[in-house]
């Protein structure tokens, strides 16, 4: 039962898409289809320009009171979609789209660049691994960039952009001078550059399933070698789709980027290209850790039979003479002798002797 439980943690990160809470819907009809949540959503504020920075916490949209800012850098991070009733209030403020609003609610959506008159729409997965369970964890990540402002939407508590911010705080000069734009590109960077960490992890593993494959394969290590594949499957998933959106998003003069922000792009491209290639040989790894595996199962039941094999052979000649000599025949010679019965133990032996002598020069042994 315990086992079962931790399978089940283990594939927290694998829940099954709930497009059938969807049907029949009409469209644009905002309807929240991830994990049940208890928190109440909040809001972070972060305005910042090359002489200001000001930073606000866990805000109501009561005390969001202003969305834009002419003059500042404006990150607003929204904590919680589940509160679909406060996402659609927040999202009338922002004058988004009705499908946008439907799309930040619907946690399974696939990585996408949605371009409208006056802002984009970003949608993208945060990955993290959790090493307590060994399991890989997701969350679908909304952004939407609108002049100066850039609103970023996460389904739980905690995210990958502490150091982002931490930069922002020091006073990076880079960040602070650019645009919501050049934000954009730095919150992509970090997102495929923890992919890197999420792999390097899912590496690790893979590393230790294969000597631990090779020495002692064991049912158990099957069933972190399914896990491993699972998880690398379901990256691929997102990943593939992400590369087409930075790809876009590098390429596109329409989409407004100040700067030399489209360069950074093409940089976040290339690391994206990298995890794929990545990825794609861990899928190898993986599949060929199933060929071990399975080698390693066969050779052992080789070995065993080998082992039963040179002693049912070593007893088959001893057999035969307890076999004959165990016949009830009245007139046998040697049933009368004195030394009889230890002359016979000494050829058993001698014969059990000889053979794995031999077994061993044969290297059957």
């Amino acid at each position: 039962m315990k086992k079962n439980q931790t399978l089940i943690r283990r594939l927290k990160g694998f829940r099954r898409p709930k497009y059938g809470q969807k049907a029949g819907l009409a469209p644009a009809t905002a309807e929240y289809v991830g994990d049940p949540r208890e928190f109440k959503p909040w809001f972070d504020i972060m305005d910042y320009g090359e002489n200001h920075f000001e930073e606000k916490f866990k805000l109501g949209l009561e005390n969001v009171q202003e969305i834009f800012s002419d003059q500042h850098i404006r990150w607003i991070n929204v904590t919680g979609l589940h509160n679909v009733a406060l996402i659609d209030k927040f999202s009338e403020v922002l004058c988004l789209h009705g499908l946008v609003k439907e799309d930040i609610v619907h946690t399974n959506q696939r990585p996408k660049l949605d371009e409208y008159d006056d802002y984009l729409y970003v949608v993208v997965k945060m990955l993290s691994f959790d090493n307590k369970e060994n399991a890989l964890n997701s969350e679908q990540l909304s952004i939407v960039l609108k002049g100066n402002t850039i609103v970023t939407f996460i389904e739980d508590e905690g995210d990958i952009f502490d150091e982002l911010r931490d930069r922002i705080r020091k006073g990076n000069i880079k960040l602070r001078r650019s645009g919501a734009d050049y934000l954009l590109y730095c919150i992509l960077d970090t997102l495929v550059d923890n992919y890197f960490v999420v792999l390097e992890k899912i590496g690790n593993k893979l590393e230790e399933l294969e000597i631990r494959m090779l020495n002692d394969a064991v049912k158990e290590d099957l069933q972190e070698l399914h896990k491993s594949k699972r998880d690398l499957i379901y990256l691929r998933k997102f990943i593939w789709p992400l590369r087409e959106v930075i790809s876009t998003l590098s390429k596109g003069d329409r989409f407004h980027l100040e700067g030399n922000t489209s360069l950074y792009l093409r940089d976040v491209y290339d690391h994206c290209i990298h995890v794929i290639d990545t990825l794609e040989t861990f899928r190898e790894v993986s599949s060929g850790l199933m060929d071990v595996y399975l080698s390693s199962i066969s050779n052992r039941m080789n070995a065993v039979m080998k082992t039963l094999t040179i002693i049912s052979t070593i007893f088959i000649p001893l057999t035969f003479l307890v076999g004959v000599y165990g016949m009830n025949f009245k007139f046998m010679p040697e049933l009368n002798e004195k030394w009889a019965y230890p002359t016979v133990w000494i050829l058993m032996i001698s014969l059990a002797s000889v053979m794995m002598i031999w077994f061993k020069r044969k290297r059957w042994l």
